[in-house]
């Protein structure tokens, strides 16, 4: 059996002020800095979820920075 067999709580993707993803239990409360980004599911579902729309893991901090000095 895997971690993930048998585990039917139900999760949130958590996004933070750096655009950085997570998942989070969703009856639980957020810590702060992070907020719900809108999809909620099944633990495999939301990693497979944060899998497609996470494509520059690169904080947004970072990737203003870089934008400033002309770096992509």
């Amino acid at each position: 059996m895997t971690d993930t067999q048998g585990d039917d709580r139900v999760y949130a993707v958590v996004l933070n002020d750096e655009e950085q993803y997570s998942i989070w239990l969703a009856d639980r409360e957020l810590p702060l800095g992070w907020h719900r980004e809108g999809k909620t599911g099944r633990r495999e579902d939301c990693l497979a979820y944060i899998g497609e729309v996470w494509t520059d893991m690169r904080p947004l901090s970072l990737r203003r920075r870089m934008e400033q000095d002309g770096v992509r």
